[in-house]
């Protein structure tokens, strides 16, 4: 199974978002369908499981916070083997060297691919990230976590297109851009940067944050 060229949703709402939970995520995964997406990127063997109602390639992660670890997305085997069951075609995982809780990024790569025949999809901050992450295996890398590491660190208010020209010229295996695409010329700027896919989550999946933009820039004070 290889993701196809086009945009990815990303189907997830925090605990306290009036949409959290499985419902509401397997309904937003039917509209992205609906809409033309290519694929949905969910949350938690709950909302995978939902979401795979959609009939859509599932890029699943599993977000396991600790007070003592940066590293949340599929910070262990566990956590990949569980959204795995419940449906996901491809883990991904925070691909970035620092520190968590579990197994090196380049042995769970190695063994999501062998022990658990899934793809996997790198989350990745730098260059050097994205070009370590296809060593090991990776069958996509996304730069999902540019602006969101030590590295990386003022987050620019738009995508990081540099990153995704990079990694495009370097990479044989698709690239994927993710990370502040929020309207349609930005989805078509990470195209022509040389994505294989985009992915969008707030601008299309979650209301409150749209209706807070909204209120924000264009109601007046």
């Amino acid at each position: 199974m290889r993701l196809e060229r086009g945009l990815i949703v990303s189907c997830q709402a925090r605990a306290d978002n009036p949409l959290h939970g499985p419902r509401f995520m397997g309904a937003m995964a039917l509209a992205a369908r609906d809409g033309g997406a290519v694929g949905i990127r969910a949350n938690g063997p709950e909302d995978i499981a939902a979401v795979r109602a959609a009939g859509l390639p599932v890029i699943g992660i599993h977000k396991v916070f600790s007070d003592d670890y940066p590293v949340y997305i599929t910070p262990d085997f566990a956590a990949a083997q569980a959204i795995v069951a419940a449906g996901a075609e491809v883990v991904a995982l925070d691909c970035t060297p620092r520190p968590r809780d579990g197994e090196s990024p380049a042995v769970l790569v190695r063994r999501i691919r062998e022990e658990l025949g899934a793809e996997v999809f790198a989350d990745i901050s730098t260059l050097d990230e994205g070009l370590a992450a296809a060593d090991w295996g990776a069958t996509y890398v996304a730069t999902t976590l540019s602006g969101y590491t030590e590295a990386t660190r003022p987050k620019p208010a738009g995508p990081d297109l540099a990153l995704l020209e990079g990694l495009a010229r370097r990479l044989s295996v698709p690239v994927i851009a993710e990370g502040r695409f929020n309207t349609p010329a930005l989805v078509r700027r990470g195209f022509e940067a040389g994505a294989h896919a985009v992915v969008v989550g707030t601008m299309i999946t979650n209301p409150r944050e749209i209706t807070r933009m909204f209120i924000a820039e264009g109601v007046p004070r």
